[in-house]
């Protein structure tokens, strides 16, 4: 599905030449849910915008399906810290916005706005506008509309980060059951360590900048997972040690 190989961005500074990323080979396969995972500066965002096509890579290829990835295509959708909604259309007119970018008919695509609204709890605030919203209504939101198009691929970049603790969990664990229903394929950026075990299937690990691939750690903790409780708290409890292992090394 997602083949990096080589991938390498550098961004020209006042003070010279920055290396963000280095050597990056990454292969994420369809349907799969892959958390990148390190500190700040590391690279992470950097990485989604090359998988995106919102950025070249400046050595190295990133394909996706087979194809060589060059500029922002349909079938990616990207999701990123803030919800970026337009303040004077309503929930419904928020999430069929690609709908209208994208020129296809609003028509053929209600039906699945609303399907999407009322997998996210959303339904019966199809008119409201986002200041009526909290601020993880507003993400829910968001999320519909990155899904309104069935993308093959979802890029979220710490869509949680700006949100309490009680709500990101509640946002964790709605994500991780619209996954298991869609099957989409998801590369998530987090600095949290809780919300990699909780939401991933494998785990990867990038060092300081220049970013480069420490780890991949596979979690196999059957879904649905809950952080804190449940039948499988003593692999949650080793995952977590031995990312955080790897993220203080």
């Amino acid at each position: 599905m997602i083949r990096l190989t080589g991938v390498s961005r550098t961004f020209a500074g006042r003070s010279g030449t920055v290396e963000a990323l280095r050597g990056i080979d990454l292969e994420v396969r369809d349907g799969e849910f892959v958390a990148i995972l390190g500190r700040s500066g590391c690279g992470k965002s950097t990485l989604l915008r090359l998988i995106s096509g919102l950025l070249p890579a400046t050595g190295g290829e990133v394909q996706v399906s087979g194809d060589r990835v060059t500029k922002p295509r349909r079938d990616i959708a990207m999701m990123f810290q803030k919800p970026a909604l337009l303040p004077w259309r309503s929930v419904l007119d928020n999430v069929l916005l690609p709908v209208q970018i994208f020129g296809w008919k609003k028509a053929a695509h209600r039906e699945r706005a609303h399907e999407l609204l009322t997998m996210t709890g959303l339904a019966g605030f199809e008119k409201r506008l986002p200041h009526e919203l909290s601020g993880g209504m507003q993400q829910r939101v968001a999320l519909c509309r990155s899904l309104i198009a069935n993308p093959r691929v979802m890029l979220m970049d710490e869509p949680f980060s700006a949100l309490d603790a009680l709500t990101r969990e509640e946002l964790s664990g709605e994500l991780q059951r619209v996954h298991m229903e869609l099957g989409t394929t998801i590369v998530f950026v987090t600095h949290s360590i809780d919300e990699a075990v909780l939401l991933a299937d494998r785990v990867v690990v990038l060092s300081p900048r220049p970013g480069r691939i420490r780890e991949i750690l596979d979690i196999k903790i059957p879904r649905p997972r809950t952080l804190g409780r449940g039948a499988h708290l003593e692999e949650v409890a080793r995952c977590s040690a031995e990312l955080h292992e790897l993220l203080m090394a």
